[in-house]
């Protein structure tokens, strides 16, 4: 078997065949790589976040939103703060690029921007559980119904985001 052919890359600056199978990159053609890989994930999240967030923000100004109990609207207050921590988290790492742009900490500032991903996630999954709780509660009505609905479609979500590719990972 010979070795991959040698890539561009930076004077002095050795090929991490490790890195990744099948690849020989330097730590900085890696994170090039994966910052554009990440951009497009974020594309995909913050469209449906966008998308979940304005229609959180026009549900106050419903004629029906009057009527909510105080339980209703005290979850509609968790949501719409959720949505916009949600909103906040999967933007920043188009903040921190901008705002580290030329330091020359990409491969940095691509692991970070992959955490703020993941916490992103993890408050996409909570908004959507409250807004489900929420729409359920008036729809089912506010017995245990609702409650025992949106644990398992949250546990549906957990598993889909986080076990299923923490499995494949180790797998």
């Amino acid at each position: 078997m010979t070795p991959p052919a040698p890539g561009p890359h930076e004077p002095g600056e050795p090929h991490d065949a490790s890195a990744a199978p099948g690849r020989s990159e330097t730590r900085e053609e890696r994170a090039d790589r994966k910052w554009a890989d990440l951009l497009q994930e974020l594309r995909v999240a913050q469209t449906g976040v966008q998308i979940l967030f304005g229609f959180l923000l026009t549900v106050v100004f419903q004629q029906r939103f009057t009527t909510l109990s105080g339980t209703d609207r005290t979850i509609y207050v968790v949501t719409v703060v959720l949505g916009a921590a949600t909103t906040g988290a999967l933007v920043a790492p188009v903040s921190f690029h901008r705002l580290l742009s030329g330091q020359r900490l990409k491969p940095e500032t691509v692991r970070w921007a992959g955490w703020l991903t993941l916490v992103g996630l993890a408050l996409l999954l909570a908004t959507m559980a409250s807004s489900m709780l929420l729409i359920l509660r008036i729809v089912v009505s506010p017995n245990g119904t609702a409650l025992w609905l949106v644990a398992g479609i949250a546990a549906w979500f957990a598993l889909c985001w986080f076990a299923f590719p923490a499995w494949a990972r180790h797998a």
